[in-house]
This record gives C-alpha cells, sequence and structure tokens, in this order.
C-alpha cells in the first residue's frame, strides 16, 4: 500500500538527528541533501501533493509565523504547529524541514528534536493539534546560501491508515540578521551648508562568522524633523562595496537622519539609530 511506502520514507528521513548538511561538510556534500536522498531510497519521488480518502492538513505556522533570524553563531529552537484532522481520528503526523525547489532537489533541511513524530493531541473525535521543535545553529548547519525560502514538507495518517502529504504545506524564511549604521555630519552644521551622511549595511555570514557588506541594496535616507513622531523619506541610496551608503543633503531644521533598508527573502529590514543634527 502506497500509505505504508509513505511512512516507510518518513521513518528513513528520521534517521537523521540534525540539519541535513553541516557547514563544515556542504562543499562537499554531492548535489541533493541527505533527507532528499533518505527520501527518495524509501520510494517517495513525487514533489507533488499525495491525498488518499479524507485526511488533511491545516493551519501550518512556523515559529509563531514569524522568520528565523540568525546572527553568525546563533544557536535557535523554534516550533512547528499545525492541525491534521481525519474522520477517524489522527494516528500519526509529521513535519519535516527543507530549502530548495522540492524535497527531492532540497540541498538542506531538518528533522524535529523529537525524534519520530509529532506530538498530537486530540481536540475532538476527528481532529488533533500536533506539535515539533527544531533547532538550528548557524555556524554548524547553514551556508550562506540556505538563507531565504524555506518549505514545511508535511504527512498526517489517519487511524483508518487514509492519509495526506504535503510537499509544501507552508513556506517560511530563515534569514541572515542585519545591522545598519548611520552617521551624518558635520554637526553641528549652518543652514543652507551641505550635511554628508554615511553607513553601511552590512548581514551576518554564517560560513566565516562575520558580518561582511551587503551591496547593491536600495536603502531610504529618513529625516525626523525636531518635535515630529514620525520619519520622512527623503532619498533611496544603493549600497556600494562593503555596503557602504554615502549621499548629502542641504542643512535646513534641526532633526534625526537615519539610514533604512526594507529587507529581502534572505535579509530581515532594519533601521539605523537616528544620528541628530543640530541646524544653526
Amino acid at each position: 500500500m502506497r500509505t505504508r511506502a509513505t511512512v516507510a520514507a518518513v521513518s528513513g528521513a528520521l534517521a537523521l538527528s540534525a540539519f541535513v548538511v553541516p557547514a563544515a561538510q556542504a562543499a562537499d556534500a554531492p548535489g541533493a541533501a541527505a533527507l532528499t536522498r533518505s527520501v527518495q531510497t524509501n520510494t517517495v519521488k513525487s514533489p507533488t501533493d499525495e491525498t488518499h480518502g479524507d485526511t488533511k492538513i491545516s493551519n501550518v505556522v512556523v515559529n509563531g509565523g514569524k522568520a528565523i533570524v540568525l546572527g553568525p553563531t546563533t544557536k535557535k529552537t523554534f516550533t512547528v504547529t499545525f492541525t491534521a484532522s481525519d474522520n477517524s481520528g489522527i494516528a500519526m503526523a509529521l513535519a519535516v524541514l527543507y530549502h530548495g525547489a522540492n524535497i527531492d532537489d532540497a540541498d538542506n533541511g531538518a528533522v524535529p528534536n523529537e525524534g519520530q513524530k509529532a506530538s498530537c493531541t486530540a481536540v475532538s473525535s476527528t481532529t488533533s493539534n500536533c506539535k515539533e521543535t527544531f533547532t538550528v545553529q548557524a555556524n554548524r548547519n547553514l551556508l550562506d546560501a540556505h538563507a531565504g525560502t524555506w518549505k514545511v514538507w508535511a504527512i498526517a495518517q489517519g487511524k483508518d491508515t487514509n492519509y495526506v502529504q504535503k510537499d509544501n504545506a507552508k513556506s517560511f524564511y530563515i534569514q541572515r540578521a542585519s545591522k545598519l549604521t548611520v552617521n551624518a555630519a558635520p554637526e553641528p552644521v549652518k543652514k543652507g551648508k551641505t550635511i554628508t551622511v554615511t553607513g553601511a549595511l552590512t548581514r551576518a555570514s554564517w560560513q566565516t562568522g562575520k558580518y561582511p557588506g551587503y551591496t547593491g541594496q536600495p536603502v531610504k535616507l529618513q529625516f525626523k524633523k525636531k518635535g515630529a513622531s514620525a520619519y520622512t523619506t527623503v532619498k533611496t541610496v544603493k549600497t556600494t562595496t562593503g555596503g557602504a551608503l554615502k549621499t548629502t543633503v542641504k542643512a535646513s531644521v534641526d532633526g534625526t537622519f537615519r539610514y533604512s533598508f526594507a529587507g529581502t527573502t534572505t535579509t530581515p529590514g532594519v533601521s539605523a539609530t537616528g544620528d541628530y543634527v543640530d541646524v544653526q
């Protein structure tokens, strides 16, 4: 029966104990990650969803709905929760995380800390709320190229052996932490004179343990007039070598300058701590 083959694939995947491509080994890893190889060995090769019967998976939430943001050496434990239902009740459920177009082409992935299956609590005769925890340490389990969109591969099986398998039950982000600085000079400055505003946008490298510059990114220069409650955008500047930012404005009134970066799929948004300028 296909259900048994699918469950066998899950058991094979669970032979892994952590993220499947540690940074120290990833450079030597050929093609798809160990998770993919394990699943393929156990005959589940299609990246499409599969359903047999009335089993359903819904309400998948990763890390409380927030991106997982990691510094160069950050270790983080987070949860994945979901609802599983079947008219006979839920016998088992499991979620596995991966990075790639589909699980067959994944280049990294993770299995839950609990091991064999999700912890599921019945809330009715047909429905269970399920939970798993995962742990990742940036400099041990990830390459910089693994930042961005990750997906949840999930399976649930009813007590009547009906099941559902979802290749992408939920997408989420694992991101490289970002930093942004600003300096407005000279200060104080005479009205009408030129103010030079410099700064730098950097982000964590999980491979080097440092914060290299993030080049070619649009960053907004914003200004908040003394006494005002909000910033307004003055112009947009692109980062150059080393993530550097530099632009000029004319001094008009007292206030605070800052740079603000909206973020990308691989890097969270960040705003610099403002730099106040006294205009005389």
